[in-house]
């Protein structure tokens, strides 16, 4: 593999073994903790992995970079992708986050997302999914079970709604199924999959409506009828996805108001079958 197509990480995990024992625990240090080189100066750096300022800069060029900064711009571009390393700090690592900080974060996610999200887009969104000749749901990793409850709550009032893909299964049998009477609905949390984006250009090549559901760190996407961007920032290593399932709770809700008669008629059948059935 080249050089500059190996990530930073696996430059640091490569050359590991080779280190000195101050650049191992630096080399180490940064494998725990990566966000910390992107965020600090090679003082501060140095400090934290309590190393001298010439065993950074013997570390970074042993990596294959020219400087410092170079090697800090790379762990930057690779921060943006949503590495669960690079949320983690060496003092979130110390200790214990409280629950009024988990609880304090999720509000602070909840506020911000929805101050974006107006009821007039929440409302056009509903309508349009209660019109289509079909509902296609797509997620990967984090994202599928948001997809997964997306289309089981909506089930409840929709006969034409799917989640894909099926275990097993790949998108191109789903994909070219597509109408522009259709609306799909794709969520892309963080870590996205590699082709996220060829996927995106297909549904919206098909005239399908697009209702793109995301985290903040992905620029608006003008091709999307509709581009949801819920903040998912947490104490902690992990992302706080509260205001995605809050989203996902007032969608499913709108649609339940928008059927109106006909979608408390299919609720009532279902729960009459569950009654016949003894499933419940």
């Amino acid at each position: 593999m080249a050089l500059k197509e190996r990530s930073f990480l696996t430059r640091v995990r490569q050359i590991l073994p080779e280190l000195h024992p101050a650049e191992r625990r630096l080399g180490e240090f940064v494998c725990d903790f990566p966000g910390e080189l992107a965020s600090y100066s090679a003082q501060e750096l140095a400090a934290l992995a309590h190393v001298s300022k010439a065993t950074v800069s013997r570390f970074v060029q042993r990596l294959g970079y020219a400087n410092y900064e170079e090697a800090r711009r790379h762990a930057r571009v690779e921060k943006q992708t949503g590495s669960r390393l690079f949320l983690t700090t060496a003092t979130d690592a110390a200790g214990e986050q409280s629950i009024a900080a988990h609880v304090a974060q999720g509000i602070a996610n909840l506020e911000a997302s929805f101050l974006a999200i107006t009821e007039g887009q929440v409302s056009a969104a509903a309508e349009a999914i209660l019109k289509a000749r079909k509902v296609w749901v797509i997620g990967f990793r984090a994202s599928q079970p948001f997809a997964a409850y997306l289309q089981w709550q909506m089930t409840q009032v929709l006969e034409e709604i799917v989640a894909i893909p099926g275990p097993g299964q790949t998108l191109g049998e789903h994909l070219v199924s597509l109408r522009p009477e259709d609306v799909v609905i794709v969520l892309g949390l963080r870590r996205r999959v590699a082709r996220s984006d060829l996927l995106l250009e297909q549904i919206e090549k098909s005239g399908a409506k697009l209702l793109y559901i995301t985290d903040e760190g992905v620029a608006y996407r003008p091709g999307a009828a509709w581009h949801f961007r819920c903040q998912t920032l947490a104490p902690g290593p992990l992302f706080n996805h509260t205001a995605v399932m809050a989203l996902c709770h007032l969608l499913t809700t709108r649609l339940i108001e928008k059927a109106d008669i006909q979608g408390r008629r299919r609720l009532r059948d279902i729960e009459a079958l569950n009654d016949s059935l003894e499933e419940l």
